[in-house]
């Protein structure tokens, strides 16, 4: 309750950029934690007695002699130094359906991918899963490899088959090297993770309640508005076939529109908690249905925080373990994978295809889970549910029948549904695709910069596709060469390399721990240093913005251009904010210029007087 009360108040009041710097904070701390355990398990620099390890050669020691369950797990020769097994090799399949789904159908990687601008975007999630991969890959290693040695340190195991099912094999051993330590830097490795997966989770889906629930079936701003016609003034936006005549919309852009400045400077004046209704007469009306959605998201945001908390307890109650819960996220979402990619990659797809891949795909996989689970001793009765649907085949074919049913699904229906495909109907879905925008804060003036284009007139005045293609195209082809190499190494050449060693002896398996090690610290030290210098970066830029405007403001006075704000279009530095505020209608961008501002004045404040 409290957690969920943490993460509902600061996303409220943060939104999106708030989850961005708690994430930041929490990452940074989670790799520290991560840093000491993985230094008490393979140092022990503080010679800690409780501590039977020190070094990779007395862990592979531990390990050595202790003996694998061949039968459960497949182990090749009965050890766990080998990556000859039937249970890893069903459990790296099924993480990488799993995964996949996860992050095709995660909200929240939609949001930060599209927040993000294209070619810093694709460099920033490669980076981000290159860091990722430390916490599976050396807190796994470390913490597994560590729980082994102890129970063989101890000569039986320290936890029961159901107990390490429940994830309980890292807080042992933090508990068990660390005491009252390790117990402390577990619980806050744990909450640190959730609340930053919690937060982000909490914004996608109140921003897919709202914005792609509500304001597209529920309550649109238009209801009968046709496509290629502009939201504000209904008119289309460009010339149709058959109707050459009509007019078309002529809506300024906000940021040449002289009625948007002057609400906005009229709203940065306002101390009244209720602002002034706006007067534009293009643009108040969406302006307002926009502000409207704002607040029914925000109580959408504390809805959706306090709904986990009984979805929470109702997994507790019907005992659903950490791996249960892992396994089966695949067979509900990865149908979703193919449909989802061709969606966006694919002119010839169709809404209906798409529909099928996503529904047939889940339907077929939850339909061959049930039917292999009841094979097994007590089939899917109240008592045995749980296990039988847990185990590995099961949940290995559903998974697998899951992402392969819903491509198939998906690509046939579409040849089905729209079988001839010409380059002019081609170039009509693409331009659908770039008609979706918001006439407050359009894309070509997000994009100006990286295109090359001044300021249009329109708000839906925009470049031909040819140099948007053209532009972007480095990052296209940035994000293909990554995912192809990436893929291939990861799914592929990396674990088809460790197969050629039988069972690892005392050389490999420091050369296995160590890479583990290694990354971990690289990773570290790339998460913690990197955002913070281009965070300082842009604050160094911003107080230098700001000592140039209030030169530009003594001048201005100097001159006796003292006029109203109406002619001399210059605001005070104690409004500039707030008309930010009010011209951004993305309340995350205001969010992040307000704490830069402050951290700019807080730096400038403590520089000792010349």
């Amino acid at each position: 309750m409290l957690l969920a009360s943490v993460i509902g108040g600061y996303t409220l009041i943060g939104g999106l950029g708030a989850t961005f710097y708690v994430s930041y904070f929490n990452t940074a701390l989670i790799f520290v934690l991560i840093l000491m355990l993985v230094v008490e398990v393979f140092y022990n620099p503080f010679e800690n007695p409780e501590n039977p390890f020190g070094s990779s050669e007395s862990v592979f020691e531990f390990i050595a002699c202790w003996k694998a369950p061949e039968e459960k797990m497949g182990n090749k020769g009965g050890s766990y130094l080998t990556f000859f097994s039937s249970g890893g090799l069903v459990f790296g399949i099924v993480n990488i359906v799993g995964n996949f789904g996860t992050v095709f159908c995660d909200q929240a990687y939609w949001q930060s991918s599209v927040a993000a601008k294209p070619l810093q975007g694709v460099w920033g999630f490669i980076s981000g899963g290159l860091t990722w991969f430390a916490i599976p890959f050396t807190l796994a290693t470390t913490m597994g490899l560590a729980y082994l040695g102890l129970s063989s340190a101890q000569g039986s195991p320290l936890l029961t088959e159901e107990d390490v099912m429940k994830g309980l094999a890292a807080p042992l051993v933090a508990q068990k090297l660390l005491g009252t330590t390790g117990e402390y830097a577990m619980i806050f490795l744990i909450l640190m993770a959730v609340m930053s997966t919690g937060s982000a989770e909490v914004i996608a889906v109140s921003s897919i309640v709202i914005y792609d629930v509500y304001q597209a079936y529920i309550c649109p701003f238009k209801p009968d508005l046709k496509d290629g016609q502009c939201i504000l003034c209904s008119r289309y936006l460009r010339k149709q076939k058959g109707d050459e005549d009509a007019q078309l919309c002529d809506c300024k852009s906000t940021a040449k529109c002289e009625a948007c400045a002057s609400d906005t400077i009229a709203r940065a004046k306002s101390t009244s908690t209720v602002k002034p209704h706006y007067t534009c007469e293009t643009h108040k009306d969406y302006k307002e249905y926009q502000e409207h959605l704002l607040n029914y998201k925000n109580w959408c945001i504390v809805l959706c925080t306090f709904l986990s908390i009984p979805l929470c307890l109702f997994c507790w109650a019907v005992n659903l373990n950490l791996a249960w819960t892992y396994y089966f996220t695949g067979i509900l979402i990865s149908s979703s994978v193919v449909p989802i990619a061709v969606s966006i990659m694919w002119a010839r797809a169709t809404a209906t295809g798409v529909i099928f891949g996503v529904i047939g795909g889940c339907a077929a996989g939850m339909t061959c889970w049930l039917t292999y689970a009841s094979t097994y001793p007590g089939g899917l009765s109240l008592a045995t549910f749980v296990q039988n649907t847990g185990e590995e085949l099961p949940m290995l074919v559903g998974n697998i029948v899951a992402i392969g049913v819903g491509a198939v699904f998906c690509i046939v229906v579409t040849f089905i549904t729209r079988w001839k495909m010409t380059p002019e109907i081609e170039e009509a879905e693409w331009d659908k695709t770039r008609d979706i925008d918001n006439p407050l804060s359009p894309w070509v003036a997000k994009y100006k910069g990286e295109l090359n284009l001044d300021d249009g007139e329109n708000f839906h005045d925009r470049p031909p596709l040819e140099i948007v293609i053209r532009k972007f195209r480095a990052a296209k082809i940035t994000a293909y060469v990554a995912a192809v190499l990436f893929t291939l190494l990861f799914v592929c050449i990396w674990p088809g390399s460790m197969l050629s060693i039988d069972i690892l002896d005392l050389s490999g398996f420091n050369v296995w721990t160590t890479m583990s090690r290694g990354w971990a610290f690289v990773a570290a030290a790339f998460i913690i240093i990197v955002p913070m210098y281009q965070e300082v970066k842009a604050i160094l830029k911003q107080i230098a913005q700001n000592k140039e405007d209030k030169i530009r403001e003594g001048e201005n006075i100097n001159h006796g251009e003292n006029q109203p704000l109406k002619h001399t279009e210059v605001l005070p530095n104690r409004l500039q904010n707030q008309v930010y505020a009010t011209k951004h209608a993305n309340k995350q961008e205001f969010i992040f210029q307000r704490l830069r501002n402050t951290l700019a004045r807080v730096l400038a404040i403590s520089k000792p007087t010349q």
